[in-house]
């Protein structure tokens, strides 16, 4: 019985997620969490877009709390919003922003739009990123395209820290799937190897004395060639 309530809620909060996207609109939710309190439900919406969200006077947060009580049926549902100030970061926030770009100016630019938001995310100081398109680009016939750069981590444990989103864009040709990876340089990374280069120049210093004083204490040897 508990596992069937579990994956319920699991639904329920899906079904929730999935409403709110699509209502606020693709490109300004990156994350959606629900938390259960004593007073209600909690609903967390992390954006880099805080204003198109609230709306003006809270307009827009006050008619969608009214519809999640309506519609799922919620006690008290309560929205709070989460600002996301380096959205270079936010692969999810990344990835819509490249499916509505390939929307808006076609699939046909699909590179452009891709090294440019590859540019844009490494240099915000992004330890590594990696774009993968897939779908008619530009041909008749479906392929993926990978665009990447810098360090980002594949398996094990460190690989935990990369962000990774994916969305759809509808465009003229068909859809075309995008996935976008993310190292952030907050991640910690238990493998990396840190170079001190104080330490690393004093070491320089020493084995310099050291061969100063070897080449000082070395001994001299003449030779005297005697000629018969």
């Amino acid at each position: 019985m508990e596992a069937k309530k579990t994956i319920k809620l699991k639904k329920d909060e899906f079904t929730i997620k999935e409403y709110i996207k699509n209502s606020l609109g693709k490109g300004k939710i990156s994350k959606i969490r629900i938390e259960y309190t004593p007073v209600g439900e909690k609903v967390i919406i992390s954006t880099n877009k805080p204003g198109l969200i609230i709306g003006r006077g809270g307009e827009k947060i006050n008619e969608l709390t009214r519809n999640l009580k309506k519609k799922f049926e919620l006690e008290n549902p309560h929205v709070e919003i989460d600002e996301i100030m380096e959205a270079e970061f936010d692969s999810q926030i990344i990835a819509d922003e490249i499916a509505l770009t390939l929307e808006r100016l076609g699939p046909m630019k699909f590179k452009v739009i891709a090294y440019r938001t590859l540019q844009r995310i490494m240099g915000a100081g992004a330890l590594g990123a990696e774009i993968k398109l897939s779908g008619k680009l530009p041909g008749s016939r479906a392929k993926q395209w990978r665009f990447a750069q810098g360090y980002l981590k594949k398996v094990g444990d460190s690989a935990k820290v990369v962000d990774k989103a994916q969305a759809k864009s509808q465009t003229k040709p068909g859809t075309v799937g995008v996935k976008v990876s993310i190292l952030s340089p907050y991640a910690k990374l238990f493998d990396k190897i840190e170079i001190n280069e104080e330490f690393v120049s004093k070491m320089k210093e020493n084995s310099e004395k050291i061969e100063n004083q070897i080449k000082l204490k070395k001994p001299k040897i003449k030779i005297k060639n005697k000629l018969k």
